[in-house]
């Protein structure tokens, strides 16, 4: 499934508000099949179907959504429970039991309740809380997409500049990549975001680190606009909540914009990436380091990695971290160190190289045996003898 997002546009502030009615009504449609789970035992997803039709019967507003946009309310209610009851099966300690949701922020519709013109230049909500005819900005590739590939659902989402539209194709992206027969091995860290075998460094430029003072001006210009026990709060407050809100939503597109254009070197340059499986959860319990670990946006990161091996058919391999940086690159001796040491020094084989690029070694040569090729510091050779 390829997933396009673009802006809506040219709305007037009654047509806005209609999206924001056709969100909370979403919302309620959601709850309420979370709540008829809670209350009677073995219901099942069809229960939650039919619950549909009733609330359409008992309240008129939620009559006014499309109907595949109440279905799809209750198909995010069952993914909830289905994952609920996939972790308890996998005996995990965090059950993530469904919980009602307060703030959504989008609504999904699947092939009506809405309608694109030929030109793919605007898009008409024809359900019934009429919201009318929006302009669609976005790039050509989008626009050709949206033209020729075909929709299977349209998810409209309230973000802190505006309305977004997200187009979910029934396509699967495939490139041809091209191949240069070099190898890799990532070892992703704070005081380098990655650095490889080769010794070659990647900085990250700390999107939250550099918007600090700016966030510190906003929550206090937000903080001093709070009226305990009023509601609703003043318009000065509610703009000023916008204001921080837009601050964090452009750290967040400059991670992601980073991450992307990150992975795409990367794997447009190698034909084998492997980097270490960090478990991040488990990470940020560090207090120390929770904040610059979050910044970095390792996980996401990774994904990227994994994307665009998929589409471009090349082979990205995650690896465990153990020992890595413990382990002599060179002869495969364990000398333990602090956290704080940044130079490998073997006591055994005399190597002394950065840590980094030590451990950059260990998860290359990790990534290898799993494919099935012995990699020696550069050079590659297999495993199996000419003989067998």
């Amino acid at each position: 499934m390829i997933v396009r997002e673009v802006k809506l546009k040219n709305g007037t502030k009654e047509q806005y508000s209609a999206l924001d009615e056709a969100i909370l009504t979403a919302q309620f449609i959601r709850n309420k099949a979370v709540r008829l789970w809670m209350d009677s035992k073995g219901t099942g997803k069809a229960d939650l179907y039919k619950l549909c039709k009733d609330l359409a019967k008992e309240f008129p507003f939620a009559k006014k959504l499309n109907s595949s946009a109440r279905q799809a309310s209750v198909e995010r209610a069952w993914n909830s429970i289905a994952s609920f009851y996939a972790r308890c099966k996998k005996g995990e300690k965090k059950k993530g039991y469904p919980t009602f949701k307060k703030h959504c922020r989008s609504v999904e519709y699947k092939v009506s309740g809405w309608k694109v013109s030929p030109d793919a230049m605007t898009i008409n909500f024809t359900d019934g809380f009429e919201a009318g005819t929006f302009s669609l900005f976005c790039n050509n590739e989008t626009r050709e997409d949206i033209l020729t590939l075909k929709i299977n659902r349209v998810r409209v989402v309230r973000k802190a500049d505006g309305y977004h539209a997200q187009f979910c194709f029934d396509a699967d992206r495939k490139e041809e990549g091209e191949y240069t027969g070099n190898v890799v091995g990532l070892d992703i860290g704070l005081k380098y975001f990655t650095k490889d075998q080769n010794d070659i460094a990647v900085v990250y430029p700390q999107f939250l680190r550099k918007a600090e003072r700016q966030l510190k001006k906003a929550q206090r210009r937000l903080s001093k606009k709070f009226v305990k026990g009023a509601k609703p709060q003043s318009q000065n407050y509610h703009k000023a909540r916008k204001g921080l809100a837009k601050i964090h939503l452009k750290i967040q597109r400059q991670r992601k914009d980073w991450a992307i254009k990150q992975a795409r070197c990367v794997v447009a340059s190698n034909d084998v990436v492997v980097y270490e499986y960090l478990k991040i959860a488990n990470m940020v319990k560090n207090h120390h380091l929770a904040k610059s670990i979050s910044d970095a946006a390792w996980y996401q990161y990774t994904q990227w990695l994994d994307y665009y091996g998929k589409i471009w058919d090349k082979v990205v391999v995650a690896v465990s971290p153990n020992y890595t940086s413990q382990d002599c690159s060179g002869c495969g001796q364990r000398a333990k160190k602090a956290l704080s040491t940044r130079t490998h020094s073997c006591p055994c084989c005399g190597l002394e190289i950065c840590r980094d690029t030590n451990a950059a070694l260990n998860i290359l040569r990790k990534g290898m045996n799993i494919l099935g090729v012995e990699y020696q510091n550069g050079t590659f050779g297999q495993k199996e003898s000419a003989h067998d």
